[in-house]
């Protein structure tokens, strides 16, 4: 009986002890880490104010951005059938090339045809050229036979004033005089024909000339088609204008193709770049040259550098097919995007990876331009 009253009075005093020991806020423990977790919250809060008026408030962000690339179409110039494709689907390939192979038998006769257009015009005039020769010979006999008839002309018509006074005094007869003034009269007739063929040998020479001349016009106008029948033959090649990879082949042997027609795209995959289309509203500081932060769908676990290039002189739907025309009809604000190119820093090996049309998130450095903001805002009060 008595040690069942002194266990009783033991279990009492515990219970005692127990209500008395301090509970909930009034817990030192739980102050402790009530004071533990104020201090780290107001230390995040405190990093993340400090990150934010430093940092995080000049970072510009989009994930409107994709990688892009100044491809090139290959189209021919000339019309014809295909003989040969000589690349394929996704084949890189360097600068000069060749790409596609067309027929080149109808252009090499047509290069033959003017050839034979040339050698015939030069043969010609050389043929004329040999005329021209013997026309020099012609004329120099002309000349000779003028000289002739124009000394015998001089000759008789002396004798025909030293007789006249002869005959009129009966010195001499009258039917000698008529003699040598007949003589005189045919001597000035042989001057006049001699005259009259120097003057068509000479017309003659000209004519020669002129067709002489006509025969190189010929020449070079056939040249000047020997040429562009060669720059079309060369044309039947179509060679890489840069260096990249194939894509879009659409081009088949046998295919009749017309100039400029699509039959393929080259990619330039070591010149690729970024187009960001930023918010109006966040193009305030972004200027060419400030760093950027490139994430790409395609690589998750990598992040990449670049920089900024140029800024668009105009937002993407000012240079769609057809632009917004607000001035009719109800009017909704919507934010406009500007594109913006950036320049890819990476490796050739990281950037064989990266292929136009892949998505990224592009983040804008535009610390450098902070004081840019200040003289806005202090221009904006004055």
């Amino acid at each position: 009986m008595a040690r069942s009253e002194i266990i009783m009075a033991d279990e009492t005093a515990g219970a005692s002890d127990e209500g008395a020991r301090p509970t909930g806020l009034s817990s030192p423990r739980v102050r402790l880490g009530l004071l533990i977790a104020g201090i780290l919250v107001l230390l995040a809060g405190s990093y993340w104010y400090y990150n934010h008026q430093t940092y995080g408030r000049f970072q510009q962000s989009t994930d409107n951005a994709y990688i892009a690339a100044d491809s090139v179409i290959i189209s021919p110039k000339i019309a014809g059938y295909v003989e040969r494709v000589l690349v394929t689907e996704n084949q890189t390939v360097a600068s000069g090339d060749a790409l596609v192979q067309l027929d080149v038998r109808d252009y090499r006769a047509q290069t033959n045809q003017v050839e034979a257009q040339i050698a015939a015009s030069l043969a010609g005039a050389d043929t004329v050229r040999a005329q021209q020769q013997e026309q020099d010979a012609a004329i120099a006999q002309a000349r000779a036979q003028l000289a002739a008839a124009s000394a015998q002309a001089g000759l008789a018509a002396e004798q025909v004033v030293r007789y006249r006074p002869l005959a009129a005094s009966g010195a001499e007869p009258r039917e000698r005089l008529d003699q040598l003034e007949a003589q005189a009269r045919e001597a000035q007739a042989q001057v006049a024909a001699a005259r009259a063929a120097l003057t068509a040998a000479q017309r003659r020479q000209n004519t020669l000339s002129e067709q002489i001349d006509q025969a190189n016009s010929q020449a070079n106008a056939a040249r000047a088609q020997l040429e562009a029948a060669r720059l079309n033959l060369s044309s039947t090649t179509l060679q890489a204008s840069i260096s990249g990879r194939v894509g879009d082949l659409t081009v088949r042997p046998g295919q009749f193709v017309q100039p400029g027609q699509r039959l393929m795209s080259l990619v330039p995959t070591d010149r690729l770049y970024v187009t960001a289309n930023f918010k109006e509203t966040q193009l305030g500081l972004v200027r060419p040259g400030q760093p950027v932060t490139l994430e790409i769908d395609a690589l998750p676990d990598l992040e990449l550098l670049g920089r900024v290039e140029s800024i668009a002189p105009g937002t993407g739907a000012e240079f769609s097919i057809l632009p917004p025309q607000n001035a009719t009809g109800n009017f909704t604000k919507i934010v406009q995007r500007v594109p913006v190119r950036i320049s890819i820093q990476a490796s050739p090996e990281i950037l064989r990876l990266l292929v136009p049309g892949m998505s990224v998130v592009a983040s804008v450095d535009t610390r450098a331009a902070r004081d840019q903001l200040d003289s806005i805002r202090n221009a904006a009060g004055d």
